[in-house]
């Protein structure tokens, strides 16, 4: 059997950290082409480049992304494993790995993540970001527990994979004062011509706020467009323009970002899913998740 070099796998997390070489032979105390050195032989017995130059940087090869997300979680275990035992054996924290779909709204995320680490079991919770295809990806060789999304795992996705349903909700309209006030007479027909702000258009709820537009023959004047909930959000605070997130976290959006609700729109449905490689779930923290989010944020 082949065995993992680790030694070199440490080299090559510390550079991709850091951002150079020489940055990462600074922390590492050792001479740059010794460096160097351990990460063309990580390299060769990957049979992949992990890092790619561009000018005077090193950019991660998507190689080298799969191997730093690996890595971390490697690294990541090794200090609670120290941590563990100098305070005592079996004091150290579960640990619960959460990949949360880009664009998930982030009060979403968190609201339906309290459960978790509400309990009465210590959690360390792990949360990472990106898109469904690279979570989905991380999920079937087990580097993450369970995916947040707002999308279930179509037929074409190769992965052996469930979608729990959480629950679902319509969308509510938020607005600055001085727009709420302007624009809630009237809604929806008011929205013609209002400053809107959108979701990218990768997003189901972009496509599904499209749609109902076309369908209703209301054509409104969008300033931006933007990836990140919460960025849209700071967005819609300062007046620029009005934007809408899931009527389940309504409350919380109001009070946060001190907007106002313009109306609502229940045909729009959001639909939220927990995605794991389990039929039935089994972690108590998953478990706690699904259980708080179809009694209570969805009910």
């Amino acid at each position: 059997m082949e065995w993992l070099n680790y030694h070199h796998l440490f080299y090559f997390w510390t550079i991709a950290r850091v951002g150079s070489v020489t940055r990462a032979s600074s922390e590492l105390r050792l001479a740059q082409p010794t460096v160097s050195a351990q990460l063309r032989a990580l390299e060769s017995s990957l049979g992949a480049d992990l890092f790619v130059r561009t000018g005077r940087t090193l950019r991660l090869t998507e190689a080298g992304e799969f191997v730093f997300r690996y890595a971390d979680q490697i690294f990541s275990l090794g200090r609670e494993l120290m941590d563990g035992v100098r305070a005592g054996t079996g004091s150290a924290p579960a640990r619960l790995v959460v990949g949360v779909v880009d664009g998930l709204p982030k009060m979403v995320a968190y609201r339906l993540l309290e459960p978790a680490l509400a309990g009465d079991q210590q959690i360390r919770l792990v949360c990472t970001q990106g898109p469904s295809e690279r979570l989905l990806a991380d999920l079937a060789v087990h580097a993450v527990d369970l995916v947040l999304t707002d999308a279930p795992v179509g037929h074409t996705i190769k992965v052996k994979a469930f979608n729990h349903l959480l629950g679902e909700c319509g969308v509510t309209l938020f607005g600055s004062r001085q727009l709420a006030a302007a624009y809630r007479r009237g809604f929806p027909r008011s929205l013609d011509g209002a400053p809107l702000l959108l979701p990218s258009e990768s997003t189901v709820l972009r496509r599904a706020m499209q749609q109902w537009l076309e369908e209703n023959n209301i054509r409104p004047s969008v300033v931006h467009e933007i990836h990140d909930s919460a960025l849209l959000k700071v967005l819609g605070q300062a007046g620029i323009g009005l934007f809408v997130a899931p009527t389940a976290v309504e409350g919380e959006v109001c009070r946060q970002c001190g907007v106002r609700v313009v109306g609502r729109i229940d045909t729009i449905r959001e639909r939220f899913y927990a995605i794991s490689t389990e039929r039935k779930v089994r972690h108590p923290s998953v478990v706690a998740i699904c259980e708080a989010a179809r009694r209570e944020l969805f009910a």
